[in-house]
């Protein structure tokens, strides 16, 4: 396996000027899934932003390595090309461009592209929305399994997740569930997979269909604990996330 495909090393990033995240530390090897937990406004969305290279968010200070290349600097359409995707929780409406356009511009592979796009469009039982614009009137679950087959086609190293289980019903969860296993390469041996995933999630239950190595919790723009993701998560069910704030607190020296 190596050493870390992704090494974030004292992560700064600020939003129009405001400070949202501060020294964050996250390594992650290939085949390995790591969960992000955090209540609303804690900042993880920021972090999969910045990893991702959004322009409105600016790293102020460390480092971002993937794959042995410092891609602090680089466009997000440079991150794109070196293997890194993602699944927003709240993604845009685009009119004027079909699903299926979306779908092929993400593959890889020119030779037999209309089959393959209908074969992906049928996995994620989509085949009547190819030729819709983009999300446009799509319901959450039809929004997520959308932008599941986009990373399907797109098959990057590096897979960013935010919220998969959020404004999806229970019929729904269960196959994002299935896709996002796939996209991971679950059903290979660690030692095989060449990919990687960092999910956000606010109430865990993700993680009832998806298994993850380590779990962190993230807390005003820190990262405050890491350690196993069900007993974080077992943690936070019991005692909400107060008791991650109180903990963060405790072990924070004062001034």
């Amino acid at each position: 396996m190596g050493g870390f495909a992704l090494s974030i090393e004292q992560l700064g990033v600020a939003v129009e000027g405001r400070q949202i995240l501060r020294g964050i530390n996250l390594q992650m090897k290939l085949g390995e899934t790591h969960v992000l937990f955090g209540p609303n406004g804690s900042g993880k969305t920021t972090l999969l932003m910045a990893i991702m290279g959004f322009p409105r968010y600016q790293i102020t200070e460390g480092k971002i390595i993937f794959k042995g290349t410092d891609i602090t600097r680089l466009s997000l359409d440079e991150r794109a090309r070196l293997g890194i995707g993602m699944s927003f929780q709240r993604p845009p409406v685009v009119r004027g461009v079909k699903t299926r356009d979306m779908v092929a511009a993400c593959l890889k592979e020119q030779d037999g592209e209309e089959q393959r796009i209908n074969e992906l469009a049928e996995r994620v039982n989509m085949a009547d929305f190819l030729d819709r614009d983009i999300n446009y009137g799509f319901s959450g679950g039809e929004i997520k399994r959308s932008e599941l087959m986009q990373l399907l086609a797109q098959k990057p190293e590096l897979t960013l997740i935010d919220e998969p289980e959020s404004g999806v019903d229970l019929v729904n969860i269960s196959l994002i569930g299935e896709l996002l296993n796939s996209l991971l390469e679950k059903d290979c041996p660690l030692v095989d997979r060449t990919c990687m995933g960092l999910v956000i999630t606010h109430t865990g239950h993700i993680l009832d269909y998806v298994n993850a190595r380590t779990g962190y919790v993230m807390c005003d723009g820190v990262i405050g604990c890491e350690g196993d993701p069900h007993e974080i998560l077992a943690t936070i069910r019991e005692k909400g996330y107060e008791e991650c704030i109180q903990c963060f607190l405790r072990r924070t020296p004062s001034g």
